[in-house]
């Protein structure tokens, strides 16, 4: 048998300081609960400007211009070393700015819930008329414009969602319904902004791929937002429509949710389609989570710090049919975390990475890589969260010393040689384990390494619905070039022999038993 294929990966950024402000929801939490509270007198002071965002070294690490590896060997704290004339796009994308982010939320709406005023509009024109991601459809789009003191009338009447570049109105976001919970101004806020990072980020990737969109058959969106009305909450379709503006005519596709963890399921459902033969080629989508913006920023304001959550994440990974030469995604080394496990960390690890690979006759450190969350320790430290990623990363290396593979003073060399720090975004879903993919398949193709493992994990709890944790893994591994050696099989009449043979054996000894 042979396996599907990682074709490419892209990865976007947006900064998003005033959407964080008005709409993230610590934020909006503390305006309702303490309006004068001193987080909100002082978060003005603690936002990024768009040259900070872009000259923060986990960013440029994120879009490509800088490797994990590379990032791990540079300077920190990274707030304290910039990276000088940082630019704003790389190897699997960009870091975009807010102004761009609202244009985008324009072009992606259909239903004519998005207002921009007419300065803003011509402004916001110009500066995506030169872009390549951007067709002339997409100008069409923005419209004219409307006047501020309509803006105005709405968002003040309890209408709308503003849209702000800093202190200034440039827009907002209407209800969708009168009466529907589902369809408030702030819910179609959220969703708009999935979508058009979506939209982003797909595009990229059909670059970075050298792909037509219409050769992809199937879309599999994974972010955390739900769109849906009072009869079906989380009904959606994001995928579909994603891809209607993506240029995907010819695909289909369906939502997926499972918190942080969706996206790693998501790719290994993408791959055993492929394989399955279902569909030739899949794509995987996460755009970007309005609600995770400042999430931690009361933290970071006590400790002296930017409210570093100002950015939105979004990715795109395709998965293909073998074609020889990318990286497999290997399907026979997925790891789970069922339903009857134990949530005990030591349990997690044995049935995530431990199981797959003794069931392909690996070792630990026969992966060259592991992926976990990687969530930015400046970011997650700070809140008390620890550094995820290095936590993890030594569970796994502390699993290696159990398995009697690592003697236990080569741990710390473990850690550093098959890990790297966290560098993504808290967007929830998007740190686990995809942003290295772009990378793994870049190394995985030079010849640097052989093979990576990807995990993702997602708090079930926040559902109220059970108790659960998730995990799920998997594997991916330079291209054999070829079919991997397969156990060889029976034909039926042997098999019929042999469960002959089993029955005769049991019919024997239960007539010893009567005697």
């Amino acid at each position: 048998m042979t396996f599907p294929v990682l074709r490419g990966a892209a990865y976007s950024l947006i900064h998003a300081p005033s959407v964080l402000k008005d709409h993230g929801s610590t934020q909006t939490m503390e305006r309702r609960l303490d309006p004068d509270s001193a987080y909100l007198r002082e978060i003005d002071k603690r936002l990024r400007t768009y040259e900070e965002a872009l000259a923060y070294p986990p960013n440029q690490t994120y879009i490509g211009n800088l490797t994990p590896e590379e990032l791990g060997e540079s300077a920190q704290p990274w707030l304290e070393h910039p990276i000088s004339k940082a630019p704003r796009a790389g190897r699997y994308g960009e870091i975009w700015p807010e102004a761009d982010l609202l244009g985008w939320m324009k072009v992606v709406d259909t239903f004519d819930l998005v207002q921009l005023t007419r300065a803003f509009t011509a402004e916001v024109r110009d500066a995506l008329e030169a872009h390549p991601l951007v067709a002339p459809d997409d100008l069409e789009r923005l419209g004219e414009g409307e006047e501020p003191e309509a803006v105005a009338s709405v968002v003040d009447g309890g209408q709308a969602e503003p849209l702000r570049l800093g202190a200034k109105l440039v827009g907002c976001v209407k209800r969708a319904h009168e009466f529907d919970p589902n369809l408030t101004s702030h819910v179609m806020l959220e969703n708009l902004v999935a979508k058009a990072t979506s939209v982003v980020v797909l595009r990229q990737l059909f670059v970075n791929a050298e792909l037509e969109p219409a050769s992809v058959e199937y879309l599999i969106e994974c972010s955390e937002e739900a769109c849906g009305d009072m009869n079906q909450r989380g009904g959606g379709n994001f995928a579909k429509a994603i891809g209607e503006f993506a240029g995907c005519v010819n695909a289909t596709g369906s939502d997926l949710r499972n918190f942080c963890a969706a996206p790693v399921h998501a790719i290994v459902v993408a791959a055993s389609l492929v394989q399955a033969g279902v569909f030739s080629s899949v794509a995987v989508i996460g755009g970007g989570s309005v609600a995770k913006l400042g999430m931690n920023g009361k933290e970071h304001v006590k400790k002296g710090l930017p409210v570093l959550e100002d950015m939105l994440g979004a990715f795109a990974v395709l998965v293909a049919a073998d074609d020889g030469a990318n990286p497999w995604i290997r399907t026979d080394m997925v790891g789970r975390q069922s339903i009857g496990l134990s949530s005990a960390p030591q349990k997690v690890v044995e049935a995530v990475v431990a199981e797959p690979l003794d069931r392909a006759g690996l070792k630990v450190a026969d992966v060259d890589v592991f992926a976990p969350e990687l969530q930015n320790p400046e970011i997650t430290v700070p809140a008390g969260a620890g550094d995820v990623t290095t936590n993890n990363l030594k569970l796994i290396g502390a699993l290696a010393v159990m398995r009697g593979e690592l003697a236990r003073e080569e741990l710390p060399a473990f850690v550093a040689r098959h890990g790297f720090p966290g560098y993504a975004p808290t967007q929830g879903h998007i740190p686990s384990g995809v942003p290295y993919l772009g990378p793994a398949r870049d190394a995985i193709l030079a010849g640097r390494i052989r093979r990576v493992m990807v995990i993702g994990k997602g708090s079930l709890f926040l559902g109220r619905m059970t108790n659960l944790f998730d995990g799920l893994s998997f594997v991916v591994e330079e291209n054999g070039g070829g079919p991997v050696a397969e156990e060889p099989r029976l034909d039926k009449e042997e098999v019929r022999r042999m469960v002959a043979e089993a029955l005769r054996e049991v019919a024997g000894r239960l007539a010893q038993e009567d005697v």
